[in-house]
């Protein structure tokens, strides 16, 4: 599995998103949009400084433990990943695509076994400009009265789906 985060603003998420991706033995985690970069050589060292420590602080040594790529052109890798033979699939909810639900038999009929895990910003979800480079969606079945995990739950939970489909 691979896993993009893209445009996820919080550092802590990033974080404890990447602690899990170690946990779950991901095998490289790309980095796009504006989500916050370990060592970004592209800020002033007080800045890089700060986001370095706001996601050691949930990625608890994970950040230096995974393989972490920092990308430009977020639909230029979707699609020469596609190329290689990965399916694209997006977490999400309440969009007007097919959804498949985390856990269901048709999930499991339709899941590839090399995946891209798509992960959105926090609030808005994936941008719509990547929706056509997605193979499929999925969503996680919600009981309660919340529409929607925190973005880091929510990735460990779909994390799970996927690798036990």
């Amino acid at each position: 599995m691979i896993v993009v985060l893209h445009n996820i603003r919080s550092c802590y998420n990033v974080g404890a998103i990447l602690r899990t991706c170690e946990g779950f033995g991901v095998e490289k985690v790309i980095l796009s949009g504006y989500t916050p970069r370990v060592g970004d050589k592209n800020l002033l060292p007080h800045l890089r400084e700060k986001l370095d420590h706001e996601i050691h602080k949930t990625a608890l040594g994970a950040e230096e433990m995974l393989d972490i790529y920092a990308c430009g052109d977020i639909f230029s890798e979707l699609k020469k990943l596609h190329e290689q033979g990965w399916q694209i699939v997006g977490l999400e909810n309440n969009i007007d695509k097919k959804l498949y639900q985390l856990g269901s038999d048709e999930l499991k009929s339709v899941l590839g076994d090399k995946v891209v895990l798509v992960l959105g910003e926090e609030v808005c979800g994936i941008d719509n400009s990547l929706y056509d480079i997605i193979d499929l969606f999925v969503e996680i079945p919600m009981c309660g009265k919340k529409e929607s995990f925190n973005v880091s739950v929510a990735a460990g939970i779909a994390m799970y789906g996927i690798m036990t489909s």
